[in-house]
């Protein structure tokens, strides 16, 4: 049976191109060259002693690291996602803490000003911002209001030709650190019609009167990655740092959220990469028995079950990542990417772990620092449970 040929050679060429671009080959170089001479040689000791690096803060913001989305009238390198990606990626195959800044720093911090910020906004923060100058968090969880982030309590009264805010938000990375210039504020400004909080974001710079910024320690993980606790106590800023439209906070985070869940899922491929070159390595030159433990079938078989997840995580992540910069739907496509990579993650370390046997339980072991790293991504920028609702919904689950 013949069938019909549907396009010539090279639109099915053009179709289906899974080819990165050579300045996107060139950036991962750059980027992997850039971490090993960099990070690798002091990630164990910024983890043990909870320290936050102004100095490579400061010189992935060189590299173009920040501002990986933004125009370049603005200071931004607009690089595009798929290649923000490939750069997430290639540092948290080295140290999660360092991936961790970027991340944090391209999608929560600058992410909401550059897509929402008035232009006088834009010309205020991003400079500086996209230089590693300084860096914006995004003031979203609080103690009471993790998954369900509607149902924050802090608020902002517009009282003449101010905000004044009151409340609390915690776990907040970038927003305690010597660089941390400015936080975007999701907060109650009123009432709905139907009797719902109003939901907007304010801008609020980290010198605001009544603004405090506490840096919160003793983490399992990222431990080299800033997290903080905000406080606003009638904090004041001008009536003109609303971000974009009053009662449009709420559509402003699910948007920022799904860029977000892009950076969190490059995090968990690159830490699953890392964590199977260890294991790698290690399972090459270990010898028990008389030969290298890598010939032995139980251990081939994880490294290759490894290999084949990082593989599928990859493929399903960079799709997503070019709907993106296609400009299509690709909300359940961010949902699936972040739930599939921060579980593949989960999977490699933990197998990774256990081909290292003993040595992987010690702190000298980069693998341990990997092994703990990893938990919070199943977390982070909601949880694997709410991905799963959100990708149930978006394939039509009624009910839901």
């Amino acid at each position: 049976r013949e069938y019909p040929v549907v396009g010539g050679e090279n639109e099915s060429r053009m179709a289906l191109n899974f080819d990165l671009t050579e300045e996107q080959n060139l950036l991962r170089q750059a980027v992997r060259e850039f971490a090993e001479r960099e990070i690798a040689p002091v990630a164990a000791a910024l983890d043990e002693t909870e320290e936050f690096s102004v100095e490579l803060t400061q010189k992935m913001g060189e590299l173009g690291l920040l501002g990986c989305l933004v125009p370049e009238k603005y200071g931004g390198s607009n690089m595009g996602y798929v290649s923000y990606i490939i750069a997430v990626e290639e540092l948290a195959r080295v140290d999660a803490s360092q991936a961790a800044t970027i991340a944090a720093g391209n999608s929560l911090g600058i992410g909401p000003i550059y897509y929402y910020g008035t232009e006088r906004q834009k010309q205020e923060w991003l400079p500086r911002l996209c230089a590693g100058k300084m860096l914006a968090a995004f003031g979203l969880t609080e103690p009471n209001a993790g998954s369900d982030a509607g149902g924050s309590k802090t608020t902002a009264e517009l009282k003449g030709d101010q905000w004044v805010i009151n409340g609390t938000k915690i776990f907040i990375t970038n927003a305690a650190n010597p660089l941390t210039g400015v936080i975007i504020v999701q907060a109650v400004t009123g009432r709905t019609a139907d009797g719902k909080p109003e939901l907007s974001c304010i801008i609020v710079p980290h010198d605001a009167a009544g603004f405090t910024a506490r840096e919160m320690r003793k983490k399992m993980m990222w431990r080299a990655s800033n997290t903080g606790e905000l406080v606003f106590e009638d904090c004041v800023v001008p009536r003109e740092n609303l971000l974009g439209q009053r009662g449009d906070g709420f559509r402003q985070m699910l948007s920022t959220l799904d860029g977000g869940r892009l950076s969190i899922a490059a995090m968990g491929l690159g830490g699953a990469q890392g964590a199977f070159d260890l294991a790698l390595e290690y399972a090459n030159t270990r010898v028990q028995f008389g030969r290298p433990i890598a010939s032995f079938q139980a251990i081939a078989f994880k490294l290759a079950d490894m290999g084949m997840e990082i593989e599928l995580a990859r493929t399903l992540l960079y799709k997503t990542c070019w709907l993106r910069e296609q400009n299509r739907p690709f909300a359940k496509e961010a949902a699936m990417a972040k739930l599939y990579c921060s579980e593949v993650m989960h999977r490699c370390v933990n197998e990774a772990v256990q081909i290292h046997g003993g040595y992987g339980l010690m702190k000298e072991s980069k693998i341990e620092r990997f092994y703990r790293d990893q938990r919070i991504l199943e977390i982070g920028e909601g949880t694997s449970e709410i991905q799963r609702i959100v990708i149930a919904r978006k394939l039509g689950a009624a009910g839901i």
